[in-house]
């Protein structure tokens, strides 16, 4: 159940489906049947960069005062895409946004806590080196140099001397990752010098006449696709791995999600019939006997009843599309 800020950005996504007459799984099957998929993505695409410059603008009446930006949403919601097309945005309006992922201030390895089973739990707060990320924001804010680090995700230790970063005028420090609407991550940094945007991607469409689909089912198609790209992770792994990140996010990321003064929505009207293109073949490739089975034809069931895009209509996503991020072919 969505409350507050969150509950208003669905809403008023919804409302902008029910303006352009989309409002329900038949009448985006319908678009595309018609061929009118190029203009469609068009169409959405002119939306979301709004949204960005929206983001943007609150970032710019703020910039006196709030000099770091904290963004933060679950896995998939394309937190990373979005955060440098707000940037991209920012640097319309004259800022100079300086992007900094928080994964880069992991505790070394050795000092990682461990989860029930005894595995590294990295998506634990206690993973972050919050003593150092506070102390280099506060030097920052100073006007102080600062040595950033970056974490070896091979060795599991954090490197240092390679980049060395200053906040001057017209900059703004915009740091992404899963804790960073957290105050405990922060709490040496004073609030009202912080920025909080949360990201999600959150479903508006109506799949039956009483569900519009599953935010996280959509999360999870992007998940697998882009990790099948990437990492050559198969469709199961990813299912299988699914109940430990979301209950991740249900403890460390949405009892969060209110501290956030915007809400950026992700969702794109096209992006299931995008993803089923990509996502079906993998899915049908789970075999009966796998333990995620159950869960992948759940997801076909889904995928059945949606218009997939084609080709040429897939080679229409612009390269700075926030699908991009998961299907591949993405310029920032």
């Amino acid at each position: 159940m969505f409350t507050g800020k969150v509950e208003e950005a669905r809403l008023e996504y919804r409302q902008w489906c029910d303006a352009i007459g989309i409002d329900n799984l038949e009448k985006l099957n319908t678009v595309l049947k018609d061929g009118r998929g190029v203009e469609f993505i068009n169409l959405c695409e002119a939306r979301q960069e709004r949204k960005y410059a929206e983001i943007a603008n609150g970032i710019w009446a703020d910039r006196q005062q709030k000099k770091i930006v904290m963004i933060s949403g679950p896995s998939s919601s394309g937190k990373t895409s979005s955060s440098l097309r707000i940037a991209q945005q920012c640097r319309v309006l004259g800022l100079n946004p300086k992007v900094v992922e928080l994964d880069n201030y992991f505790v070394n390895r050795v000092d990682t806590p461990l989860d029930g089973d005894g595995n590294y739990d990295y998506e634990s707060i206690y993973a972050m080196d919050m003593d150092l990320l506070n102390s280099q924001i506060n030097d920052m804010l100073a006007g102080r140099e600062v040595e950033l680090p970056k974490y070896n995700f091979i060795t599991g230790e954090k490197e240092f001397g390679q980049h060395r970063m200053k906040l001057v005028q017209g900059d703004i420090l915009m740091m992404e990752g899963i804790h960073a609407l957290n105050p405990q991550l922060t709490s040496a940094v004073d609030r009202d010098c912080i920025q909080h945007i949360y990201i999600s991607a959150l479903s508006a469409l109506m799949v039956t006449d009483t569900d519009h689909g599953s935010t996280t089912d959509k999360r999870l198609l992007r998940r697998m696709v882009r990790d099948f790209r990437t990492r050559g992770q198969s469709p199961e792994d990813t299912i299988l791995r699914w109940p430990s990140v979301r209950r991740g996010e249900i403890k460390w990321i949405f009892p969060y999600e209110e501290n956030a003064e915007m809400v950026f929505n992700s969702s794109m009207l096209y992006d299931l019939p995008l993803l089923k293109y990509f996502a079906m073949p993998l899915l049908e490739g789970v075999a009966e006997s796998s333990p995620a089975y159950s869960k992948a034809a759940k997801l076909i069931e889904l995928l059945n009843r949606i218009q997939a895009l084609t080709p040429s209509e897939i080679a229409a996503v612009p390269p700075t599309s926030i699908m991009r991020e998961f299907i591949g072919g993405q310029r920032l």
